[in-house]
C-alpha cells in the first residue's frame, strides 16, 4: 500500500480538524456529565461507511493501536494517581480487580449462556470483556462529584488494574487454550502474569527513579519523555517475558509518579496530554470499526439485557464479595456498584477474538458497543443524583480550595497557589492561624489584582489567591493543612484530623 503526498494532506486535514472538535467536545460533555467516549465513538461513526465513508475493517491493527492506547492511558492514570490517596482503599481496589472480575465473569457468563442463548466461548467472553471498568470513563464522569478519598481511592485502583487479569482471560478463551488446559491451569497462569507483571512494574519503577534522580539532562522537556519511555518499556518487558504488561506499566506510572523526581509537574501535564490524545484516537477508531448495518434489534436486545445482567447482579454481587476484604458501609458500596462505568476498555477487548477470527466475533464487538454505549448513557449522568441520595457527596471536598502547584527544582520545593472560594471557611483566618508545617510559608496574597506580602495577622478573604512555598517533602501535609482550614475553619487546630480518611 502506497501512501502519496496528497493522501498525507488529507490524512493532516481530517485528522487535525477532528482532533479539534474532540477537544472542544471535552466541555460539552463534561456539562452534561456524560463521558466524553460517547462524542468520540460517534465521531468514529458518523467518519465511517455510514458517513464520509472512510473503510476501516482491519480488526488486527484495530487491537494493536487499541493496546497502544490503553499503555498510554494506564501509564498516565498511575502518573497521576496519588499513592496516599489510594493506599487506604487498595485492598478493596485489588479485590476488585481479582475477585470481583472472577464473580463478574461467572455471573455474566452463565446469564449470557443460560439467559440469553450464546455458546459458552462466546458467554464467557462476553463476561470477561464487560467486567473491566474504565479509568477514563470512570473519571471523566466523577470529576464533578465530590466524594471521599476511599471512594476514588477504590474505583482509580480498580481501574488500573483489573485490564490485567481480563486481558489474560480473554487471550486465553479467544485462542482456546483455556479449554484445553482446564480451569485451575488457567488461573496459575493469570496469577503468575500478574504477580510477574506487578513484580516488573516495581523493578523499572523503582530502578528508572533511581536513573532519573541522577540524570542531568539538558533540557526540561526530556524528562516528561523519559518518564513515559519507561513505563512503556515496562509494558514491552512483561510482554516479552510473558508476563501481564498492562500490571507492569499501571505498577511502574504509579511508582514513578509518587517519587520525587525532576520537573513532576511538567510531567504529569506532558502525560495528561497524550492520554487525551490517546483516548480520542482510541475511541474514533473503534466508532469507524463499527457497521451499523449490523446493528438490528436482536443485537440491541442482546445488549440491554448483558447490561441488565452487569449493572443489576453482577457488578452488586462481585463488590459485595470483595466488602469481605476490606469493610465499607452498605451506602458506600452501592454507590461503587453503580459507578463500575464501561468504557473503551471492554470494546477494545473485543478486538482480541476479532483479530483471532472466533465464530460470532462480530456478533460480541456489536453487543459490547452497544451496551456501553447505552449504560454510559444510563449510569454517568445519574451519578452525582445517585450519591447524594446514597448520603456519599461531601460538600466540601474538594470544591472549597482550588490548588495548583509548581516546582521550584534548585531548593527542592514547591510553589503552590491557593485560591479561596466563596464556600472555603479559610475566610476571616489570620494567616498565622495556619499554622503550616515548619519550612512552608505564606509568601503572598493576591486580591483584586494587587499583590500583598502578607503579616501574621493579615486576614484572609473569599477570592484571595495565595502563594504558598514548601519544602517538597513537606508539600502533602501542607496541602493537607490547608484543606483542613478550608474545612473546619480555625476549629482545625483543636479538632483531630486523618488525612488518609476521605
Amino acid at each position: 500500500m502506497t501512501f502519496d503526498a496528497h493522501q498525507l494532506d488529507s490524512f493532516l486535514l481530517i485528522g487535525s480538524g477532528v482532533t479539534l472538535l474532540a477537544i472542544l467536545a471535552v466541555r460539552a460533555s463534561s456539562r452534561a456529565g456524560l463521558p466524553s467516549l460517547l462524542i468520540y465513538l460517534l465521531m468514529g461513526v458518523l467518519l465511517g461507511e455510514s458517513g464520509l465513508g472512510i473503510p476501516f475493517e482491519d480488526a488486527e491493527l484495530a487491537h494493536a493501536l487499541g493496546f497502544g492506547a490503553l499503555v498510554v492511558i494506564l501509564a498516565e492514570g498511575g502518573l497521576t494517581t496519588n499513592w496516599r490517596e489510594i493506599r487506604p482503599a487498595m485492598r478493596l481496589g485489588v479485590a476488585l480487580s481479582t475477585i470481583g472480575v472472577t464473580v463478574s465473569v461467572g455471573v455474566v457468563a452463565c446469564g449470557a449462556h443460560f439467559l440469553l442463548g450464546l455458546d459458552w466461548q462466546l458467554a464467557v467472553l462476553l463476561g470477561a470483556v464487560t467486567s473491566a471498568t474504565d479509568a477514563a470513563a470512570v473519571f471523566s464522569v466523577l470529576r464533578s462529584v465530590p466524594l471521599p478519598r476511599r471512594l476514588t481511592g477504590a474505583l482509580e485502583a480498580e481501574s488500573g488494574l483489573n485490564d490485567a487479569p481480563v486481558v489474560v482471560l480473554v487471550i486465553l478463551v479467544s485462542s482456546g487454550a483455556a479449554a484445553e488446559d482446564g480451569v485451575l491451569a488457567m488461573i496459575a497462569l493469570i496469577v503468575f502474569e500478574l504477580v510477574a507483571g506487578v513484580a516488573i512494574g516495581l523493578a523499572v519503577g523503582f530502578g528508572g527513579g533511581w536513573v532519573m534522580r541522577r540524570a542531568a539532562l539538558p533540557s526540561s522537556g526530556l524528562y516528561p519523555i523519559a518518564v513515559l519511555c519507561l513505563t512503556v518499556l515496562a509494558y514491552g518487558t512483561g510482554a516479552a517475558l510473558h508476563a501481564s504488561g498492562f500490571a507492569a506499566v499501571y505498577v511502574a506510572a504509579l511508582v514513578l509518579g509518587n517519587l520525587d523526581l525532576p520537573h513532576r509537574a511538567a510531567t504529569r501535564s506532558f502525560s495528561e496530554g497524550i492520554a487525551w490524545l490517546a483516548q480520542i484516537g482510541l475511541f474514533v477508531m473503534l466508532g469507524l470499526l463499527l457497521s451499523p448495518s449490523r446493528l438490528t434489534w436482536e443485537i440491541v436486545g442482546l445488549a440491554f439485557a448483558a447490561g441488565l445482567i452487569l449493572t443489576l447482579v453482577a457488578r452488586p454481587l462481585s463488590v459485595l464479595a470483595c466488602a469481605l476484604v476490606q469493610r465499607m458501609p452498605p451506602r458506600e458500596l452501592a454507590f461503587i456498584s453503580w459507578a463500575g462505568l464501561r468504557g473503551a476498555v471492554p470494546i477494545v477487548f473485543t478486538t482480541i477474538p476479532l483479530a483471532d477470527g472466533i465464530e460470532g466475533a462480530e456478533k460480541l464487538f456489536d453487543i459490547v458497543f452497544v451496551l456501553v454505549v447505552i449504560y454510559t448513557l444510563l449510569t454517568g449522568p445519574t451519578l452525582p443524583l445517585v450519591a447524594r441520595v446514597l448520603r456519599v457527596a461531601r460538600r466540601s471536598e474538594p470544591r472549597d480550595l482550588d490548588l495548583e502547584a509548581a516546582p521550584l527544582e534548585r531548593v527542592a520545593a514547591d510553589l503552590l497557589q491557593v485560591t479561596i472560594s466563596p464556600t472555603s471557611r479559610l475566610h476571616g483566618v489570620e494567616v498565622g492561624e495556619l499554622r503550616l508545617p515548619t519550612g512552608a510559608s505564606v509568601s503572598m496574597v493576591i486580591r483584586d489584582g494587587e499583590t500583598i506580602v502578607p503579616e501574621r495577622r493579615a486576614v484572609l478573604r473569599h477570592g484571595d489567591e495565595l502563594l504558598v512555598v514548601t519544602p517538597r517533602r513537606l508539600r502533602w501535609r501542607t496541602e493537607e493543612r490547608l484543606r483542613q482550614v478550608s474545612r473546619s475553619g480555625r476549629l482545625a487546630q483543636w479538632l483531630p484530623q486523618d488525612p488518609g480518611k476521605g
